[in-house]
């Protein structure tokens, strides 16, 4: 048996630094100070208010009974469903041939970087688990600034920049929009343009569009309509279908890339081996078409819009800067302007200034720093979830068949965590 003090040398030294995910990290902080009794404002962890659709919850009830192992690349009938269902939104050719399904799409993440030797290209800010995957794994990690006259998205003069310097080293950029942490997302001539920097380069690219059935609008471009030889889009239920627990996420891979899908699937069959039965057979009726699923969404966008109105409407008015919200349900508001009574305070980096609004004001958010922006810059992620979503939707259905619009009465009224939780911050960074 080997010693205590040794046992830092058997543990692979790529994990050194990192801690359980941010996301993660906040969940389980709020939880604890929930259950002492504080009142704690929710804006932390990003997982979906609302219920699981009724007949995806009623087809597991009826798989409930599937217990033998599925195929590695995941049950026929939802890869094609799957295919299907991109091809509807996307204008892709996808057949179920295409489509590896995992237990999240996170996992997916994973193995591709695993599966694919070259450097990871991330905007910063981006979603807090790309570059740790590409740390464990002992991948290079470029993260490009992005600007805040571009809503804080990777343009294609900055791609170029990079990919002219080396253009014949492999690169995987991931793209994730309506952006996770910042709501933004590409517009079409954006993404075309991307594309052909991405053609001309060779890059990779894995499109995460895990919120893309929540873009506010209804239509989520996707980069894969430009550049359907060199994307992979990922998607998955924990977002749109308010399922984040069942953690069932996919890849639609370019033919082109069937020997990348290949290598994938060789390590999926030695690491989880299949996603769980019951929950693909579910996932089925999620993805086929249906007047409950479009339903669905329709209420679920219109909320989430109307929410994401009233708090970047709340902090701009205190002249915080962010992106406005085109999806999704996030903000990054940039808290800069109160430098000066944040540096009083003796908050010096955006990880105290988190820390000290969750104690003092009770209101949890993540600090950008978990993004990758710098730590000296005052900025947060903000989820604006902390609502009970069936109750919501329930409203949302009412206002709608009487033709009444979501204003900000109906965010006070039906979603009260959110409008206090605002108004916590606004108390509490007006008193600096």
């Amino acid at each position: 048996m080997l010693p205590n003090n040794s046992i830092s040398s058997v543990i692979n030294q790529n994990l050194f630094g990192l801690g359980i995910s941010a996301t993660v990290a906040i969940n389980e902080k709020s939880n604890a100070l929930l259950r002492s009794g504080k009142k704690v404002y929710r804006f932390g962890f990003g997982q979906s208010p609302f219920p699981v659709p009724d007949i995806v919850v009623k087809a597991l009830q009826e798989n409930a009974f599937q217990k033998d192992y599925l195929p590695v690349r995941g049950l026929p009938e939802l890869r094609a469903a799957i295919a299907n269902f991109i091809n509807r939104r996307k204008g892709t050719s996808a057949d179920a041939g295409d489509v590896l399904i995992g237990p999240g799409s996170k996992e997916l993440m994973f193995l591709l970087q695993l599966s694919y030797y070259g450097e990871l290209v991330i905007p910063a800010p981006c979603w807090v688990s790309y570059a740790p995957q590409a740390q464990i794994i002992g991948r290079h990690i470029m993260r490009v600034p992005t600007r805040r006259a571009n809503n804080l998205l990777l343009m294609p003069d900055e791609l170029e920049a990079i990919c002219s310097n080396d253009p014949e080293r492999p690169r995987l950029l991931v793209l994730n929009y309506p952006s996770n942490p910042t709501g933004a997302a590409y517009d079409a001539p954006t993404l075309q343009a991307l594309a052909e920097v991405a053609r001309k380069y060779r890059i990779t690219v894995l499109s995460d569009e895990i919120y893309a059935e929540l873009n506010h609008q209804g239509r989520s471009n996707s980069i894969a309509e430009y550049y359907p030889e060199g994307a992979i889009i990922s998607g998955g239920l924990s977002k749109w279908c308010g399922a984040g627990g069942w953690r069932l996420g996919f890849f639609v891979f370019p033919k082109s890339m069937k020997r990348l899908e290949d290598a994938m699937a060789v390590c999926a069959s030695e690491t989880f081996t299949s996603t769980s039965a019951p929950i693909q057979y579910a996932a089925v009726k999620a993805f086929e078409e249906s007047a409950e699923i479009e339903d669905y969404l329709v209420l679920a966008r219109a909320i989430l819009a109307a929410v994401g109105r009233y708090i970047y409407s709340r902090l701009s008015g205190m002249e915080v800067y962010m992106p406005r919200p085109d999806g999704g349900f996030y903000l990054f508001p940039d808290f800069e302007v109160f430098r000066e009574g944040l540096l009083r305070k003796g908050l010096h980096t955006d990880r105290e200034m988190c820390e000290a609004l969750l104690e003092e004001a009770g209101v949890a958010l993540l600090p950008g720093s978990d993004f990758g922006v710098r730590p000296d810059r005052y900025t947060a992620r903000l989820s604006y979830v902390d609502f009970d979503g069936r109750a919501a939707m329930a409203a949302a259905r009412e206002n709608l068949a009487k033709q009444q619009a979501l204003d900000d009465a109906f965010v006070e009224e039906v979603c009260p965590n959110i409008a206090g939780g605002v108004e916590a911050m606004a108390q509490w960074f007006g008193g600096l």
